[in-house]
């Protein structure tokens, strides 16, 4: 059988998305339970920013700036870039925030054979620098792709073209998964088998993204 990859986006399919960690959020910043409710796709109608980055008004970079900043008010900084804000709100040991279901994919793909990719728009952007040396298990990745250097964002062809070309595979080898969906129209148009990840159903996500590899 020839080698397939599983290539995954980092914010929302490998790490938890910060809708969902609002607690350990409050938490780090010494703010009262219950004080960040933007809920993003856990909770679209109470979210009118969050709709608008999907109606594509604004980026998703614009997105989390916008909830950086405002975040930063209620602490008394001035957050105007993603990375203060996230490695204050995800604190020393980032690995709390990282999906068990994603390490359980990993571990199931690495041990099927099969080559594992990260192809993400901002990881060290968001997340700085630092925040991979605290993740042991990057080290079972045979690629990292982060738009942070190469500034050529998904969905542009020439980012899934990092991923094949790096990797030395056909894109209809490589089953992709993200969260956002104009990056999986993206993924299928450079000819990948693509996974709409629900950030809600992590683990039946990643089952279907399983399920693409063994076929």
């Amino acid at each position: 059988m020839a080698r397939r990859a599983l290539v995954l986006d980092f914010g929302g399919v490998i790490s938890k998305t910060l809708f969902e960690t609002h607690d350990l959020s409050e938490e780090a910043l010494r703010l009262p339970a219950g004080t960040l409710t933007w809920r993003g796709p856990f909770d679209v109608e109470t979210d009118p920013l969050w709709n608008e980055m999907q109606a594509g008004h604004m980026t998703e970079r614009d997105y989390w700036t916008t909830r950086a900043r405002e975040t930063g008010q209620l602490v008394g900084e001035v957050w105007d870039t993603l990375p203060p804000f996230l490695s204050a709100v995800r604190g020393n040991d980032p690995s709390k925030v990282i999906r068990p279901e994603a390490l359980e994919a990993i571990g199931a793909a690495k041990r099927a054979g099969h080559l594992l990719a990260i192809l993400s728009n901002e990881l060290d952007l968001f997340y700085g620098k630092e925040f991979r040396t605290k993740l042991p298990f990057l080290s079972d990745f045979d690629l990292i792709v982060d738009a942070t250097y190469t500034e050529i964002l998904k969905p542009d062809p020439r980012a899934y073209a990092f991923i094949t070309d790096g990797l030395s595979i056909p894109a209809a080898n490589c089953v992709f998964v993200d969260d956002q969906l104009k990056n999986i129209r993206g993924g299928v148009a450079a000819g990948m088998n693509c996974v709409h990840f629900d950030v809600t159903r992590p683990g039946d996500s990643y089952a279907r993204a399983l399920a693409h590899l063994s076929a």
